[in-house]
């Protein structure tokens, strides 16, 4: 699992940001948001323009580095913009098992590193820099990996550094050493690539649910031909609160399309609310994939969503994902009590890019029977925003 992750002069983010899943407090309720000693389930508020969106999108930047494609190219500026330091820096530390795995890299871009470290349980497995052609790949044996041929790796580089004018990226040597190394079953490398692998950021609110209504329908109405996910599609939607039956018809043309089923049948893309289609959107991203996700960003969590729907997508998570470990970007302050989640496990992320959880933004020892919404509206935690 993720224990920390820790960012620096990313876009918005200037100064460094932490996220420690490792920093529980003591609380006996809502125990289903905290897994194996770490926080599994989380709900960040923050005003708008404050880089939630951002943050989402500097932890799944690990993907980039293991899938070798940039998964969220933009032409937006990359650094930030007020910083005299060239590279922002990401840094992961994961647990897995009694095993501590720490990496860490350094961005130029999107497309280029400028630096790159492997640590495990306090020892340094390899470093790269990159930018003076300083490569230390001494404790390999670590790892059993000290059969790579790492020279070959160094040629890479040096090829790719005199063919600039190509803009090839340059690859990571943690992607290019469990690419070319025969690790066995029990690997911590393989470990972290299983992880990686079910790692997903999903963007609720972005508006594109509602003009992609045919494209992304194309993909589902597939899926639904089977009727287990038809019948799945139908009990999510009921399980939310939308009371309907599904009905999937063919057409004269050999298309499928997808109905209400009433006395008379209702399209279901043309007629769907607005709330509907990003339930739609998100069953059609996780539950038909069969792969139980490792990690969720799931953003602009309240978009379209009744405050009672959206409690029923959390406790939906919580049941169906148990160990998967979340964070819920939101502006629904219903979702801000212990009914559902904890002091704990609720932070407030400010403009100027700090990350508090609620027990930490206040002088009260906060207990289960506090209103944290109310708390919140009254402007308890207002220091921190």
């Amino acid at each position: 699992m993720l224990k920390k992750f820790t960012l620096k002069n990313y876009k918005n983010f200037k100064d460094e940001i932490s996220i420690d899943f490792n920093n529980t407090a003591n609380y006996q309720f809502s125990t289903d948001c905290i897994t194996n000693g770490l926080i599994s389930k989380m709900l960040i508020y923050g005003r708008n323009a404050t880089g939630k969106t951002n943050l989402g999108k500097a932890i799944m930047d690990i993907c980039n580095i293991m899938r070798g494609r940039v998964l969220y190219m933009e032409n937006s500026v990359l650094i930030n913009a007020d910083s005299k330091e060239h590279s922002a820096t990401f840094s992961y530390e994961f647990q897995f098992d009694d095993q501590i795995l720490q990496y860490q890299y350094n961005r130029l871009s999107n497309q280029e590193l400028s630096y790159e470290t492997l640590m495990i349980d306090g020892i340094v497995i390899y470093s790269c820099d990159f930018e003076e052609k300083l490569f230390n790949f001494t404790n390999l044996n670590y790892i059993y990996a000290e059969t790579a041929n790492v020279g070959r790796y160094e040629e890479s580089i040096v090829r790719e550094n005199e063919m600039e004018e190509m803009q090839q990226p340059r690859l990571p040597f943690l992607r290019w050493l469990i690419n070319n190394i025969a690790f066995e079953e029990q690997s911590i490398l393989l470990k972290l690539e299983n992880y990686i692998r079910r790692m997903a950021l999903i963007t609720v609110g972005d508006g594109r649910t509602i003009g992609l209504r045919r494209e992304r329908s194309i993909f589902l109405n597939r899926l639904l031909e089977d009727e287990e996910q038809l019948k799945g599609l139908e009990d999510f939607l009921n399980a939310m609160g939308i009371e309907c039956k599904l009905v999937l018809k063919e057409l004269p043309d050999g298309q499928r399309e997808l109905y209400f089923h009433h006395d008379r049948l209702v399209p279901f893309y043309e007629t769907a609310s607005s709330g509907t289609l990003a339930l739609v959107d998100l069953y059609r991203k996780l539950i038909p994939r069969g792969v139980i996700p490792s990690f969720l960003y799931v953003d602009e969590f309240d978009a379209f969503y009744h405050y009672e729907m959206a409690e029923n997508v959390l406790q939906f998570f919580k049941k169906k994902y148990p160990e998967c470990q979340m964070i819920i970007t939101s502006h629904n302050t219903n979702l801000m009590t212990n009914r559902l989640m904890r002091p704990d496990c609720v932070f407030i992320l400010s403009r100027e890019g700090t990350l508090t959880s609620l027990c930490h933004a206040t002088k009260r020892e906060l207990r289960e029977g506090h209103n944290l919404e109310k708390m919140y509206i009254s402007g308890e935690f207002a220091e921190y925003e």
